[in-house]
């Protein structure tokens, strides 16, 4: 099994024939074909405009061998009808880079038992039928598991599984009949575990259209935590498989062992209730904020304030003031977790995003926005990123710095995409800051980086530090 990036989609890329008159055309549109599937399942960098006409292109060839290595073709780097065909065949749109059968870090339930609920339909098939397929969809996991299933109809649902076309509020519309099939989500709060599907599509009970089943069955193991398997036989691997012998289904072993690994097999009595366990963690105690030996998760600005966050807490201190309020993050967002990795206001559109794991938030005020959480991928960030350190917005710039490790992103505000040429060393760029952030904001012109109880003042025009300072020194200690 390969673990691959959270968003799951089914993608269906149409074979094309055109007159002998249209070669160029046809030689221009297999190339793009070529550039978005390397860009969508390789992570080949978005900037490579012009490396279909660059037959030396040595990064296309690796992201080709890739690919041809993990649908077991010959690798040979070259586009040849074998690569080619498999490109066009339908698949699941996650990427095929990655680690093994679960998400990085694997996520999952954390109890046994999940509910589910059935937000609305599709126009092709009976309520009834839908229904019935989804539970049967769930069974196929149920049965190998200690997982059960019962659906709720209101209210938030472990799994909520729906029917969109085009934008439908997650970052990730759908394109319309004949590619995108569906995507789903791993095991988490909010949007985390759900499952939409492309309602432009013909859902089918049997195989004259696109099978409902599969697909479902295919996306919720998704939701309880699984990424794709190279295995041909697997109901995870990439490539949606019509000719599926629907009457004698079952999980391959490579299924069973994957999700497994992650909840172990069904309980030998099923009388017995299966009652998973947790460990209590402490409570964190938050420094004073005139400890010495303070230091933050996260700080940003909020509309002329500054937050620092620490723990479930955080100090609200207006640069006009001498004492910062004291307050419980619950207070103001009662959705957003404790501990946060990462924060950052971006003026322009007057909104403080929230990060933690491999998610984000947006906040409005005292507003969490609607559709958020989102993951981190939805940034262009590859599957490897699993939390953000710190972050910050140069508003006159309109670029975003995310600093994870000794490294750091550059985000285009205007273009909304990570911009060619990253990573790069913070140590480079920003000589004299410790290369490991816990917390950047912005002010008075100089970037202010934390490091545990120290801080510095960067001048990113002289590109220097300016004084090192305790992390606290804002609170006038």
């Amino acid at each position: 099994m390969k673990s691959l990036p959270i968003l799951m989609f089914l993608c269906v890329a149409a074979c094309s024939t055109y007159p002998l008159e249209g070669r160029a055309k046809d030689e221009d549109s297999s190339m793009d074909l070529v550039q978005q599937y390397l860009e969508n399942y390789y992570n080949l960098a978005k900037d490579a405009t012009q490396f279909v006409r660059r037959k030396d292109s040595s990064p296309v060839v690796k992201k080709i061998q890739e690919m041809q290595k993990f649908f077991k073709l010959e690798v040979t780097g070259k586009l040849d009808s074998d690569t080619l065909e498999v490109m066009r065949k339908p698949r699941c749109g996650v990427p095929d880079v990655g680690h093994f059968s679960t998400f990085p870090g694997s996520p999952k339930w954390g109890k046994t038992h999940l509910t589910y609920r059935i937000v609305n339909y599709t126009r092709d098939l009976p309520k009834n039928a839908v229904d019935s397929t989804i539970k049967k969809a769930l069974k196929v996991w149920e049965e190998v598991t200690p997982l059960t299933f019962s659906r709720i109809y209101e209210g938030e649902a472990d799994i909520m599984i729906s029917f969109a076309v085009r934008e439908h509020g997650d970052f990730s519309p759908f394109d319309g009949p004949g590619r995108v099939l569906a995507h789903a989500y791993a095991p988490g709060p909010g949007i985390n575990g759900d499952a939409h599907f492309d309602d432009d599509e013909r859902w089918t009970e049997d195989k004259t259209g696109t099978n409902l089943f599969l697909v479902a069955a295919h996306e919720l193991g998704h939701s309880l935590g699984l990424f794709h398997s190279t295995n041909a036989e697997a109901l995870m691997y990439p490539l949606y498989n019509p000719l599926t012998d629907l009457a004698r289904f079952r999980l391959s072993q490579d299924d069973v062992n994957g999700i497994q690994s992650l909840y172990g097999p069904p309980p030998v009595s099923p009388d017995e209730p299966v009652v998973p366990t947790e460990p209590i963690l402490p409570t964190p105690e938050t420094p004073g904020m005139c400890d010495p030996a303070l230091s933050f998760d996260a700080v940003s600005t909020l509309r002329g304030e500054v937050l620092f966050f620490k723990d479930r807490h955080f100090w609200r201190k207006s640069l006009q003031t001498l004492s910062p309020g004291f307050h419980l993050i619950s207070e103001f967002w009662p959705s957003l977790p404790s501990s946060i990795d990462a924060a950052l206001e971006v003026v322009s559109k007057d909104t403080v995003f929230i990060f933690k794991g491999n998610q984000f938030w947006a906040i409005r005020g005292n507003e969490v926005q609607v559709g958020y959480p989102r993951a981190l991928y939805t940034l262009g960030f590859p599957s490897t990123i699993r939390k953000i350190d710190a972050a910050i917005s140069d508003k006159e710039k309109k670029k975003t710095y995310f600093f994870v490790e000794d490294k750091y992103w550059r985000f285009d505000e205007r273009r909304q995409s990570l911009e060619p040429g990253f990573p790069r060393q913070i140590a480079d760029d920003f000589p004299g800051v410790d290369p490991k952030v816990d917390a950047v904001f912005e002010a008075f012109g100089f970037f202010y980086f934390f490091h545990g109880s120290s801080q510095f003042e960067f001048d990113p025009n002289a590109k220097r530090v300016t004084r090192i300072l305790k992390s606290n020194s804002w609170f006038n200690c």
